[in-house]
């Protein structure tokens, strides 16, 4: 089911063992345009700090009255490493957060291993040096990491081949995959000031510095574009 990223804010996260708090926003591979993480903040239980969630680490049951249930404990999630998520992910904060919890890696190197609970885990983990060899491999330079929040981009400016034509307010994503499939754009005084749906792979580029994203299509395909109506996405009520 696809749904609209804005409606799944403060949506509660329900670890096995009582709530653990809201989701504030979702970090995103600005290359393949999957969603990695869910933000959340913790709010008075772990005195506001934010950390992160792997969509996998979702149950897979039906999401009803504003809950994300995990498979995980607070005691994990209380012991997970400390992130800044005002800041882009490196893949090694990755790497600790994957061993952390003894996750499977996205990017291709296996189970990551250690964790600080002890807790046995149904899966093989990777010996030390095999994760050495791994972190050198897809370590990022700072210059290229790829792990950016759904907050941060929206906003933007959007630019045609032939000008600009208004900003991103939403992205619309699968909930089964996380693949974000669509970003929304308020075309502002363009079109009536309508709002459009427009894939993802029409998105050229996106120029971090200048707060803009390029698309390979004219403003008269924007014109055109699927309008985006909220009432067609899945609403709940959030319950705190």
């Amino acid at each position: 089911m696809e749904r609209n990223i804005k409606s799944l804010i403060n949506y509660n996260i329900a670890a096995t063992d009582g709530m653990i708090g809201e989701v504030e926003e979702f970090y995103f591979d600005d290359k393949s345009w999957k969603i990695r993480y869910l933000v959340v903040k913790t709010g008075n239980w772990l005195s506001g700090r934010k950390v992160l969630i792997a969509p996998h680490a979702l149950l897979k049951q039906p999401w009803q009255d504003g809950f994300f249930p995990v498979n995980l404990t607070k005691k994990q999630i209380e012991n997970s490493p400390d992130i800044d998520t005002d800041k882009p992910v490196s893949r090694q904060q990755e790497i600790e957060l994957y061993g952390h919890y003894q996750w499977e890696s996205y990017w291709g190197s296996g189970f990551y291993g250690g964790g600080s609970l002890g807790v046995s885990m149904p899966f093989p983990v990777l010996d030390q040096k095999v994760l050495i060899e791994a972190d050198k491999k897809d370590k990022h330079t700072d210059d290229d990491i790829h792990l950016r929040s759904t907050g941060s981009i929206t906003g933007y400016h959007i630019h045609t081949t032939n000008g600009e034509i208004g900003h991103i307010i939403d992205f619309i994503v699968d909930d089964q995959t996380w693949q974000i499939k669509f970003i929304v754009i308020d075309t502002h005084n363009w079109f009536g000031g309508k709002k459009v749906s427009i894939p993802v792979a029409h998105v050229k580029e996106i120029n971090w510095s200048e707060n803009k994203i390029h698309l390979d299509i004219t403003s008269s395909v924007v014109d055109k574009s699927i309008l985006f109506k909220e009432a067609d996405y899945p609403q709940v009520q959030t319950v705190n």
